[in-house]
């Protein structure tokens, strides 16, 4: 079974999505976007806002922070850059059209890059962290929110059967922690900090930290435990 989502899917998915997304997804997932905010705004600085969708985030953070947005999908950035105009949202820098595996910023552009709800829904999960850790500045960090899947069990069962059917609404259910795991191993610029659990056990916290060069030299990874 393919694994892995096609860019046209994705775009063709959250196209029809756009006009619907706030009131479906909103209140769901609220407690998830609270705790990846706090947990940025403890950093603060410049913050990527990497699938920033409509932009339903953005009023959240505090204006001391500047934002930028990418999206793979024009007509999510269409709706945020209206909530941006309606609500005077001079903290955002900027809202632009770009693909997570080949991000146009310079190396150690932000202090952070967030992604709530997206990384089980790009076409290339890795080559987009890839990219997220290249333009993180030494210090700052990568802070994950999402639904992940299970790693047996019944649930896991159903997510993989679910797979195959859930690629047309431009989801990946079955992504795991695991994956993420395996990722801060082989990029080897990040360490992983403690992941938690958050709302009420639905959605998964993950963090990393960008280290510095000579962190990057000495650093062996160690494995990951997730917290309950």
């Amino acid at each position: 079974m393919t694994t892995d989502l096609d860019r046209a899917t994705v775009e063709e998915a959250y196209a029809k999505w756009a006009p619907i997304y706030d009131v479906v997804f909103g209140a769901v997932f609220e407690p998830g976007r609270k705790v990846a905010i706090q947990a940025a705004e403890k950093i603060g600085g410049r913050i990527l806002e990497f699938g920033v969708g409509t932009g339903m985030a953005l009023p959240n953070y505090k204006r001391t922070n500047r934002l930028v947005g990418v999206d793979i999908s024009e007509p999510m950035l269409q709706k945020a850059r209206e909530r941006v105009e309606k609500e005077k949202l001079d903290h955002v820098e900027g809202l632009c059209l770009m693909d997570g595996a080949q991000l146009g910023f310079e190396d150690d552009s932000f202090d952070v890059v967030i992604a709530q709800f997206v990384i089980t829904v790009v076409p290339h999960p890795e080559q987009t962290l890839d990219e997220m850790a290249r333009v993180l500045r030494p210090g700052g960090e990568i802070i994950l929110v999402n639904h992940l899947g299970a790693e047996e069990g019944p649930r896991a069962s159903f997510e993989r059967w679910f797979a195959r059917r859930a690629r047309k609404l431009g989801w990946r259910p079955e992504f795991q922690f695991a994956r993420l795991c395996r990722w801060a191993s082989d990029n080897g610029t990040v360490e992983m900090l403690p992941a938690r659990n958050v709302g009420l056990g639905m959605y998964t916290l993950v963090r990393f930290r960008k280290l510095s060069l000579a962190e990057q030299g000495a650093n062996e990874v160690e494995p990951v435990a997730l917290a309950g």
